[in-house]
């Protein structure tokens, strides 16, 4: 299929404030895929952790699920019955952990299950479902946020995360086209972008949960260099707002600021063009929508050809595992 054989379709991006209440969130993400649908968007980006944001890694470790668990079966189940396609991020426990019939090795397990569950640190994974509800790709995120600021808060990742090893093939034929996938900080890395760009993608996924302090300096220039270079559209949907308000928060969360996320999801066109946004005044969930329409894509790639002009005989690129 080419570019110019695509219609302009809507898409949307999520934006809200997760907690560690995963059944609330979850309700949250099926109001957010419904309200995308009605008003006609053909595929859907929610945030990073949009299953659950723990309060410190060992409650990180301990809600996780498998990709079979409850949470990701509610969200596939809404995604088919309003025929929408979807990008969620989720904390993925490990397929070959043992885990109750919840997807949660402590939930009803026993002690047994609880000791099972040990030092179980999930992936952080950005999930593509497709309008049937089929789970079509599973990324992993390669880079994980780990912090240390002198005299301020800690913030490691990998107390309760592990880190992804491959990248993972754009899917063809979705609404908008090839849709690489990547995760938040992976942001910072252009050569993830770059080589998803190389890979055929027309459009990257970036869930995230950016801090409000690099949010502010860095969130919207990030995601306008990766829309630029790549020359893709760039769909960021985010966290907003201060996490479970009222926990006794442990400044050594896992990877998720204690402080807040800065919100601000966005669309951006591969000319770095910000086509929507959602409103930082508010928390509430949110949506912000667009019209994709890949053949300006096309026309901006002929127009400033740099995938051509890449000096490949200089510059060395690593290979891919697919």
């Amino acid at each position: 299929m080419t570019l110019n054989s695509y219609k302009r379709v809507l898409a949307s991006v999520g934006q809200f404030c997760a907690n560690n209440d995963i059944q609330k969130n979850c309700s949250i993400c099926v109001d957010l895929i419904k309200r995308a649908a009605s008003i006609g968007s053909q595929i859907l980006f929610l945030p990073e952790a949009s299953d659950y944001l723990p309060v410190n890694p060992a409650e990180g470790m301990r809600l996780a699920q498998r990709l079979d668990g409850e949470f990701v079966t509610k969200i596939r189940e809404a995604v088919k019955e309003n025929n929408i396609w979807l990008s969620i991020g989720v904390h993925e426990l490990d397929a070959t952990v043992p885990t109750t019939s919840q997807g949660n090795p402590n939930e009803g397990g026993g002690e047994a299950e609880a000791e099972k569950s040990e030092g179980v640190r999930a992936y952080n994974s950005n999930i593509l479902i497709n309008n049937e509800g089929q789970i079509v790709s599973v990324y992993r995120k390669l880079h994980l946020f780990d912090v240390e600021i002198p005299n301020g808060p800690r913030i490691f990742e990998s107390d309760s995360m592990k880190p992804g090893s491959k990248i993972i093939k754009p899917t063809t034929e979705t609404p908008v086209g090839s849709l690489g996938l990547a995760i938040c900080y992976d942001l910072r890395f252009g050569e993830l972008a770059q080589t998803l760009r190389d890979m055929g993608a027309t459009a990257i996924a970036f869930p995230a949960a950016f801090t409000e302090k690099t949010g502010a300096a860095h969130w919207e220039i990030l995601v306008r260099a990766r829309a630029i270079e790549t020359q893709c559209f760039v769909f960021a949907a985010a966290q907003i707002g201060k996490h479970n308000q009222g926990a006794a928060q442990n400044h050594t969360r896992s990877g998720h600021t204690p402080a807040g996320s800065f919100g601000n999801a966005m669309i951006v066109d591969p000319w770095g063009t910000v086509l929507a946004k959602c409103s930082d005044f508010t928390t509430e969930p949110s949506l912000a929508t667009a019209e994709i329409d890949m053949q300006r894509l096309e026309k901006i790639r002929t127009q400033m050809p740099v995938a051509k002009h890449r000096r490949r005989d200089i510059f060395s690129f690593v290979s891919f595992k697919e």
